[in-house]
């Protein structure tokens, strides 16, 4: 498979995804960056915004094996990422596994859990593994999580440390809909009744295992110059430097950024990094991994302005 393919195997998702899920382009886009790169997404946006189903509907186009945890105050490690139990039976113990065993895990409201909790999948999102009792517990390769927030709500929420915000390659805020695109959403969903699910929609699965993995394998092929590396370094440096952040996006973010832009590429159909791959996942890549100086917060700014403002300002290679 080449980046012609990769792209072509892009638009099959897209389209097959936009059965069920009126809009939202960019965010199917970041998905499939997302498991091309070994990330994991983090879904904000308020509620009826089709977080959880657009997750759904991803993973069953890919034909990836699904999970889901709803977070809640009382939730405890050992529900998400299992437990021994001893078998009277046999009179040993055996692994109960969590819903972590899968290959895309959803966490849906995950700052609704303490941090406890939230540390549970801090080694499953960095090393894809689970330890259990001292015992090591691999997962899949392509394991991936999609978590979602509410930004509305406080009461009753715990905020994501910085260590687990920065596990998250994106960091997505989905909007409202414009009129035209609610308008169809509520002529397409008014009819239905009860809970919709993806293959109530039509959706179904576009691409087999073997695909996803040659698709893998194009995307590592894709090339990363020394200028445009350097162009990933300046602008990851500059959220240290500037005074409107008290901390800035750590050497981690900037290794995902590259890695992210190789898969932008894949997707259009090329096989070289250009500076527009950056520029476009510098905001969900670096939004939630920098802090705002008390100033900054003072004079009403936010963090995507500030990164943005450092966009604009980074000088591009030609």
């Amino acid at each position: 498979m080449n980046v012609d393919d990769v792209k072509a195997l892009a638009g099959k998702v897209r389209d097959e995804i936009g059965k069920a899920i009126v809009g939202q382009v960019e965010t199917i886009d970041l998905l499939l960056i997302a498991l091309f790169a070994r990330g994991h997404v983090l879904l904000e946006g308020a509620p009826g915004t089709a977080k959880t189903f657009l997750a759904q509907c991803f993973a069953e186009t890919l034909a990836l094996e699904f999970g889901r945890i709803q977070f809640t105050p009382d939730l405890m490690p050992a529900d998400i990422i299992g437990a021994n139990l001893f078998n009277f039976q046999t009179s040993s113990f055996t692994l109960n596994q969590g819903p972590v065993f899968v290959e895309l895990l959803l966490a849906d409201e995950i700052n609704r859990t303490p941090p406890k909790t939230q540390a549970a999948l801090l080694e499953a999102m960095q090393e894809r593994q689970v330890t259990i009792d001292g015992k090591p517990h691999k997962l899949s390769d392509r394991f991936m999580v999609v978590a979602t927030q509410n930004p509305l709500e406080q009461q009753g929420t715990y905020p994501l440390p910085e260590a687990q915000l920065d596990r998250f390659l994106f960091k997505q805020t989905l909007g409202y809909p414009s009129v035209e695109e609610e308008r169809k959403i509520v002529a397409t969903y008014g009819l239905h009744s009860g809970q919709t699910l993806p293959k109530d929609m039509g959706v179904k699965r576009v691409v087999t295992a073997k695909a996803l993995a040659d698709a893998n394998a194009a995307v590592t092929a894709v090339r990363l110059n020394d200028e445009v590396v350097g162009y990933v370094l300046d602008l990851v440096r500059s959220t240290r430097e500037t005074a409107d952040l008290t901390s800035g996006a750590s050497p981690r973010s900037a290794a995902q950024l590259a890695l992210a832009s190789r898969a932008r590429a894949a997707l259009d159909g090329r096989d070289y990094v250009i500076p527009d791959d950056v520029k476009a996942l510098a905001l969900p890549v670096l939004r939630h991994r920098v802090i705002l100086s008390p100033g900054a917060e003072i004079e009403g700014r936010r963090a995507d302005e500030v990164i943005a403002g450092l966009v604009d300002r980074a000088a591009a290679p030609r």
